[in-house]
């Protein structure tokens, strides 16, 4: 099998970013998206985290994109500032290979050399046992399943919430 390499995305990998999440929105519950955006929509989102310093990764096998990942602001208020809530996608061909496993650790790693203390994972559909598992591997914690919150491919889904701590976490305040 060809090795996988992850590095940041960059504007030319947004046309197969847009593929891989409106698959995810289409046919997935790891989104609660109904209708996937378009390519202009999904560079501005790409533009958007880049530019305030989260980080946006590929993982690109034999010249192709596999999946990417990357993490946002867990929520807007400035106490939050130190926390992410991490997204992960994988193209379906892909699915099953350790991309995601291999796309979150390097998130991970991106994610604490910025300084950020706390990673959320907000994982779409309690049955999503992949993404669980590969958090759980990661070292994530459940902490908590908001039950039957959205409703997607005419049933309702629930949202499992787990959490892992970054760098020194929560013992000493950010620099």
């Amino acid at each position: 099998m060809t090795p996988l390499s992850i590095r940041p995305a960059v504007a030319a990998d947004v046309a197969a970013i847009t593929r891989i999440y409106a698959h995810a929105v289409e046919h997935g519950t790891a989104t609660f998206e109904i209708e996937p955006p378009d390519e202009a929509e999904m560079a501005r989102r790409l533009h958007a985290l880049q530019q305030n310093g989260y980080p946006y990764l590929v993982a690109e096998r034999a010249g192709s994109i596999a999946g990417y990942a990357y993490a946002g602001a867990y929520r807007a208020r400035p106490a939050y500032h130190w926390s992410v809530e991490d997204s992960i996608y994988v193209a379906p061909d892909m699915q099953r290979q350790r991309v995601g496993s291999q796309l979150l650790a390097c998130l991970i790693e991106a994610a604490e050399s910025r300084g950020f203390r706390q990673m959320i994972a907000v994982i779409g559909d309690s049955a999503q046992t992949p993404s669980i598992a590969v958090h759980e591997r990661a070292g994530f914690a459940h902490v908590g399943t908001f039950q039957s919150i959205g409703f997607k491919h005419g049933r309702w889904l629930d949202t499992v919430l787990m959490q892992r701590a970054l760098g020194s976490g929560a013992a000493l305040p950010p620099a």
